[in-house]
């Protein structure tokens, strides 16, 4: 029980240095608490709802994973390096894919919604 509440506290440890250390985590929060937002107001059905919160939990875990890459990387390596550039930036575009992925299935749930609430 003791190494389980221990690793609970390493995880929100990790969480706390993201939002307090990364700006693009707190920006990925701010939509999520956007998106969560639109899903009461538009009422979305549970099955959408399921779909966005997924969306926004691989959002987040991804700029969780690239931030944990981009510290690995410059603790091992403090100088530039034209890998560790390459390493970083494909980390980065891990986490663009995701947010650009999320933001297609929120066109595809919301704006639907939205043309019916407005026309």
């Amino acid at each position: 029980m003791k190494s389980l509440l221990k690793s609970f506290t390493h995880a929100f440890n990790g969480l706390r240095q993201m939002v307090f250390a990364e700006r693009n985590f707190t920006i990925h929060i701010i939509v999520a608490f956007v998106a969560v937002a639109f899903c009461f107001l538009l009422q979305v059905n549970d099955i959408e709802f399921l779909i966005v919160v997924v969306c926004i939990a691989t959002v987040i875990s991804a700029e969780i994973f690239n931030s944990a890459v981009e510290k690995l990387c410059d603790f091992v390596h403090p100088e530039e390096h034209g890998q560790i550039k390459v390493i970083k930036d494909l980390a980065a575009a891990a986490v663009l894919m995701v947010a650009l992925a999320s933001f297609i299935v929120g066109v595809v749930i919301f704006v639907p919604k939205l043309v019916d609430l407005f026309f």
